[in-house]
């Protein structure tokens, strides 16, 4: 499930990072050849190495190869996310979809599309590996039925994009402005955004059960021995569910859930068979114990950590790509736009973020949340023998290595030895948990700083000096390879006049208008800073209303024509800035108090001119 939930964010970020070039690099016929080529290689690749697997299998027989088919399959999935990254970058396919609805008109559904061709490709390597799974495991699953059950198993991972996403689609066809308006401020989406985290921590254990086709465990001594183990530990449920995850085959239980109406147990049929009712107790002891100790609540805020840590590192990365030379050595050899570009080492670097958050991270603190849920276990049974067998039990049923770890688990001989340490020295649990604790709150309060951080980034003065600084140095080394688009040179004088740096602005601006002197916007610009600067040494009227006045006759729109305004104000020309500025109140506007105080500006000055008269 966690290996999965990787592969899905590192997809999404590649579909949500990619922007699309005006025109695709390869023509339809081209883009349909490369992408059934891409299917091909993966559906032969994953048939050639599964193969391979099944006759070493029928050589030793299954012993020791269960971590070698793990192995295989990652490896195959992430030939599939580098298909599908071809898919998006090199091939456009997204680009084709833009306009053809309902599509253009739903993102959630666009995505969805893109992450059902991700699943189709996981679909094909499931196939491929259905032969050596099914000799593995002495499972009687059919192949139909084994991709359907890992199709079922993953789709809860999408759930929490597909909610949220979901959400914004609808604010955004809905004919109220104001719930659109909140979603662009920082505000509205931390609003948003908790709102539709708390309903889905509420809803997600039924939606779950409802994908995975769990039904209540019938009455029986089984049943009754787990209501008794959860009255043991009084932890209160909603039901005991039987879970028929690969026709309930697989040797596992769990607990899922925070709030008790929506808290299930579950558990496969095959462990309940293996199982004696003291084992039974054991195993469901150390999933109550991943309640008990709030592991679900610190698994949540782990998650929401990596958005924080995102949120806080996308800019640093972005102006990073920009400001260094990577980009550039890349697109002198590769025909991608610099836009396609950065959106791929922006992918790259935060797909580095994201394995080494889950993988070593979290993986520490999972490895050590499973060993407190094993010590909760030996704590409220009283003594770890029951744990030992049922771990050593699994191992043999399910052919798992006693010495295999994971990076979310300890291995199985790693689990019982540390347990017959507790055992011996029952400190050890107290030890542990104070571990635990320790490092919960060290990585809460580097999540914390993380968050100001972002903040601070985002919407703080410091990030508007940093996002200043590096875009003014990204603009300045791509005027030097590109000394003659008028539009850097617009840009740069904006960040100059933002800066107070006005020479530097004026001589941004006056280039610009060399090399585009028909460029409405800049000569804008250009005439406010000339009719408004606080120093007066860069006040230039009458070159103000030249540059307006150009600016007004190409494109008479509402700030433009509020600059000319301002500029026949400056040369004491009130009539003619009352007048202008009544054009512009004609006109739909968004800012009306502001035109207004404009006016009555222009007005009091008229009427000062006439009394000095």
């Amino acid at each position: 499930m966690y290996q999965n939930f990787i592969y899905f964010i590192l997809v999404l970020l590649i579909y949500t990072t990619y922007y699309p070039p005006e025109t695709p690099y390869l023509g339809p016929s081209e883009t349909l050849g490369i992408f059934l080529l891409g299917v091909g290689m993966l559906a032969i690749t994953s048939k050639a190495a599964f193969d391979a697997l099944s006759k070493k299998i029928d050589l030793r027989g299954g012993l020791g190869l269960h971590g070698e088919f793990d192995r295989l399959f990652n490896r195959q999935a992430i030939l599939a996310i580098i298909i599908f990254a071809m898919n998006i970058y090199a091939l456009n396919l997204k680009f084709y979809f833009m306009n053809i609805p309902p599509f253009s008109s739903s993102p959630t559904l666009t995505a969805l599309l893109f992450i059902g061709l991700f699943i189709g490709y996981l679909a094909i390597i499931w196939a491929r590996a259905y032969k050596p799974y099914k000799t593995l495991f002495q499972t009687k699953l059919s192949r139909r039925s084994y991709v359907l059950s890992n199709i079922s198993f993953i789709l809860p991972v999408i759930l929490p994009w597909l909610m949220i996403s979901a959400g914004v689609d609808i604010i955004n066809i809905l004919p109220f402005s104001t719930p659109k308006r909140l979603l662009v401020t920082p505000e509205g989406q931390v609003i948003f955004f908790s709102f539709f985290l708390a309903a889905l921590v509420v809803i997600a254990p039924s939606l779950i059960k409802f994908f995975w086709q769990c039904r209540p465990l019938p009455e029986g001594p089984k049943r009754r021995r787990i209501e008794a183990i959860c009255e043991k530990a009084r932890l209160k449920y909603n039901n005991i569910l039987k879970w028929p995850i690969f026709e309930g085959k697989l040797l596992t239980a769990g607990v899922m859930g925070l709030i008790k109406r929506f808290r299930y147990i579950l558990v496969t049929e095959s462990l309940l068979e293996i199982l004696n009712d003291d084992e039974i107790d054991a195993v469901m002891a150390h999933e109550i114990g991943h309640i008990k100790k709030k592991h679900l609540v610190f698994y949540l805020i782990f998650f929401l950590g990596f958005i924080v840590l995102s949120y806080a590192a996308f800019d640093l990365i972005l102006y990073a790509i920009l400001y260094s030379n990577l980009l550039f050595p890349i697109a002198r050899d590769i025909r991608f736009e610099h836009v396609t570009l950065t959106s791929i080492l922006l992918t790259v670097a935060m797909a580095g973020i994201l394995l080494i958050y889950f993988r070593y991270v979290f993986g520490y603190f999972m490895r050590n949340s499973e060993r407190q849920a094993d010590l909760y276990a030996f704590d409220l049974l009283g003594s770890s023998r029951w744990l030992v067998s049922s771990l050593e039990k699994i191992a043999l049923y399910s052919g798992q290595s006693h010495d295999r770890p994971s990076w979310h688990h300890f291995s199985i001989r790693q689990r019982i030895a540390f347990l017959n340490k507790c055992e011996a020295d029952r400190r050890m649990i107290v030890r542990h948990d104070r571990k635990l604790r320790r490092s919960i709150m060290l990585f809460i309060g580097g999540l914390l700083c993380t968050a100001y951080a972002g903040y601070a980034i985002n919407f703080g003065e410091m990030g508007k000096t940093l996002n200043k600084h590096f875009l003014q140095k990204v603009l300045i080394k791509e005027i030097k390879r590109n000394p003659t688009n008028p539009r850097l040179y617009t840009v740069l004088g904006y960040i100059y006049h933002d800066n107070k740096a006005y020479a530097q602005a004026i001589e941004a601006y006056e280039k610009s208008i060399e090399l585009a002197p028909r460029d409405p916007e800049t000569l804008n610009n250009l005439a406010w800073l000339y009719a408004t600067c606080e120093q007066p040494q860069y006040r230039e009227p009458i070159k103000a209303l030249v540059y307006a006045r150009h600016a007004a006759a190409m494109k008479p729109v509402p700030h433009i024509l509020d600059t000319l305004a301002e500029s026949y104000y400056v040369n004491r020309l009130y009539e003619k800035a009352i007048m202008t500025i009544k054009q512009a109140l004609a006109m739909q506007l968004e800012d009306r108090a502001y035109y207004e105080s404009q006016r009555r500006k222009f007005e009091q000055a008229a009427v000062h001119q006439r009394m000095r008269e």
